[in-house]
């Protein structure tokens, strides 16, 4: 008994003699490189680019508003500035097309409250990416390294950890705040508490990263790597690590929201960036007792507080799904059609 193949079947198309043909809701997704499949998987989730976009959109304002690193900016104030108090301190936008002098209102002194908010929100997304760099590195490197190779690396590596959990996180960072502000200028207080955060909030990371190598480490795709004559960097950094990201990408971005609140924390009991300096918590600080008064000097930095953590997390949720192979965007139209009685 002879096997027919395609070729026997010259008025047929080959696709539906192998199998059905594929739905035309459904992407093609044969011959896309791993970056291809996973830049549209980020740009098909909705959440995340909105996100992308917002945070852009405040990263691009603040940045670009009252100058940065010298280089002027498009906004006539700074936050330094004391200037008369117009309208009575209040916000002076009347829609989205008339701001006025002062759009987000006037503090106590004078200084306009838009340059403060915009100089407090550079200071925040400065020590948010420091902090997710530097712990992320040190993280993953050390999780990386202990889950992999047991032994006493790991129990070195593991013990070193314990150690930094132990420390106390606000406490050392209050202190070290306390001590910067004393020798150096306020320039580099917000690069030095950075510095000082990414070394200590690594830890978690780490811990989670180790977890995950020591599952994958067991993989048949890591044995045939090795059977290949791949070197232990290799199969760290090109075999293992892919296939953590998920992991890795997630529990950065909760840390690089929560470094935001912890430095409105700091800020916010004295013990962070100090003045002639803003930040978002020692703004809100400054203004605490007006809350009833004037509550718009707290509407503008919890926004932005908020802004910044919510689009942190989703851009993370987004970039966690695209890398992650097991997850798959669910289609309602897609699982009723399939649930449908195949005709006879």
């Amino acid at each position: 008994m002879s096997i027919q193949t395609p070729s026997d079947f010259p008025d047929t198309d080959a696709a539906t003699v192998t199998g059905p043909e594929r739905p035309a809701s459904e992407p093609e997704a044969k011959g896309l490189s791993q970056g291809q499949i996973v830049r549209k998987k980020f740009f098909d989730n909705t959440g995340a680019i909105i996100s992308l976009v917002v945070f852009a959109v405040v990263f691009i304002l603040a940045f670009t508003s009252v100058g940065f690193a010298g280089i002027p900016g498009w906004w006539k104030y700074n936050h330094t500035e004391f200037l008369p108090l117009v309208n009575g301190g209040a916000p002076t936008v009347t829609g989205p097309f008339s701001w006025g002098d002062h759009p987000f209102g006037q503090d106590s002194i004078g200084r306009d409250y838009f340059a403060m908010t915009m100089r407090g929100t550079q200071n925040s997304i400065i020590i948010m990416f420091i902090i997710g760099a530097l712990a992320g590195l040190v993280g993953v490197v050390i999780g990386a390294c202990s889950g992999y190779f047991r032994g006493w690396p790991e129990a070195v590596l593991m013990r070193f950890t314990d150690v930094i959990i132990i420390i106390p996180v606000v406490l050392a960072a209050a202190t070290l705040g306390e001590a910067v502000n004393r020798f150096v200028g306020p320039g580099a207080q917000i690069w030095l508490l950075g510095l000082f955060l990414g070394l200590v909030l690594w830890t978690g990371l780490a811990r989670l990263v180790r977890g995950e190598f020591l599952t994958l480490r067991e993989r048949e795709f890591v044995d045939a790597a090795k059977i290949a004559g791949a070197s232990n960097t290799r199969i760290i950094f090109k075999h293992i690590l892919p296939n953590a990201v998920g992991v890795i990408i997630v529990n950065t971005t909760l840390l690089m929201s929560s470094a935001i609140l912890l430095e409105t924390a700091l800020s916010y009991i004295g013990f962070g960036v100090k003045a002639p300096d803003v930040s978002l918590g020692l703004i809100i600080s400054q203004n605490q007792e007006a809350f009833q008064t004037r509550p718009w000097l707290f509407w503008f930095p919890g926004l932005f507080i908020v802004l910044i953590c919510l689009c942190i997390n989703f851009i993370g949720d987004g970039l966690r799904d695209a890398f992650d192979p097991r997850q798959k965007k669910f289609s309602a139209s897609r699982a009723k059609e399939s649930g449908k009685p195949a005709a006879a």
